[in-house]
């Protein structure tokens, strides 16, 4: 299992030089979605060579790692964030979240397409992108490909947005105040990246909050992956037992509770005290981000071309229908809805 683990983790060092080159940080690629691609080259050339016994590892990777960094994730986050965006930004997080993961689920249905990619593109869209699909994924326990299907789209949809954005709330078609602007590009953009490098492209002398207000209000999306992990563990029990013929009789009808989950919130938790110094948080952050992209170089690696034309167009259609209802929506609610509460 050794020999996986280290491949993927020389994947990842590989991941974070090239996310270090200025093209990259300019257009807030991070580590996780380099290494995803970098998996997915590997997956598509030299992974038939790979030897068996290596396999193990990369699945390793792809599950424990994979918990274990959404847990360490909670130290990006405090509870002081929720406080300080106020009531407009809640709303709105939980409006956008809501909508988006219930409206993509029967959108899905609606193209009849796979059910998991679907739940997984809709989770992606209205929480938090790569983050909140690898969260789902080790509570439904689907295949790489899928994650890695829907991961994909919602990167491909957040870059757009992330370049899209500045350009249209300087030229002044948004009809948004700052504060206004940085609910919006937080309560509807993807990744965490984007939301950063959209917000910072955003900031001029005379709007120097609007980065602060996207980030917190994007935190406060991210925060949403613990309610909606313990719901969707609730689901998959709720589903097995409709489904008995499928599940043995000791797993008929039991609630798998996603622990990485409440690990998440008690890391939230016990990081809103500020009991440690920020230059350790640091080090804990970008351990976790080696640790993450690793589980998205494993995912990579189990998804071969085979399986994106086997999975067809409509995740993307479903994600593009998604991507509307997140700029239109999102623009209604922060124009009219966000104003009642600041």
């Amino acid at each position: 299992m050794l020999h996986g683990v280290l491949l993927m983790g020389l994947f990842s060092c590989a991941a974070f030089y090239i996310g270090d080159a200025s093209f990259f940080r300019e257009i807030s690629f991070s580590p996780m979605i380099i290494g995803i691609i970098l998996g997915m080259l590997y997956a598509n050339s030299l992974r038939n060579h790979l030897p068996e016994t290596w396999v193990p590892g990369i699945q390793f990777c792809s599950k424990k790692l994979l918990r274990l960094g959404i847990i360490l994730y909670g130290f990006r986050l405090t509870f002081q964030d929720i406080i300080n965006v106020g009531v407009a930004g809640i709303m709105i997080d939980v409006i956008v979240v809501v909508v988006t993961i219930i409206g993509g689920v029967y959108l899905g249905k609606m193209l009849k397409m796979d059910r998991d990619i679907a739940l997984l593109t809709s989770i992606g869209s209205g929480i938090c992108g790569a983050a909140a699909v690898l969260g789902a994924e080790s509570t439904i326990q689907t295949k790489p490909y899928k994650t890695a299907v829907a991961v994909a789209t919602v990167v491909i949809f957040g870059t757009i947005s992330m370049f899209l954005y500045p350009i249209a709330y300087r030229a002044g078609f948004l009809g948004l105040s700052p504060d206004e602007m940085g609910i919006y590009a937080g309560a509807t953009l993807h990744e965490v990246a984007h939301a950063v490098g959209a917000g910072n492209a955003m900031v001029t002398p005379a709007t120097p909050n609007v980065a602060n207000v996207a980030i917190i209000v994007k935190m406060i999306r991210v925060m949403m992956l613990v309610p909606v992990l313990l719901s969707l563990g609730y689901w998959v029990a709720m589903q097995r037992r409709n489904t008995p013929e499928t599940v043995t009789s000791e797993s008929k009808g039991k609630v798998t509770i996603p622990w990485f989950a409440l690990g998440f919130l008690g890391v939230i938790f016990f990081n809103s005290f500020n009991l440690l110094p920020s230059a350790v948080v640091d080090i804990i952050n970008y351990i976790d981000t080696f640790l993450l992209t690793m589980a998205m170089v494993a995912l990579g690696a189990e998804t071969s071309i085979d399986k994106f034309k086997k999975a067809g167009a409509k995740p993307f259609i479903l994600a593009g229908l998604l991507y509307i209802w997140l700029v239109v929506g999102g623009w209604a609610l922060a124009r009219y809805v966000a104003p009642l509460f600041l």
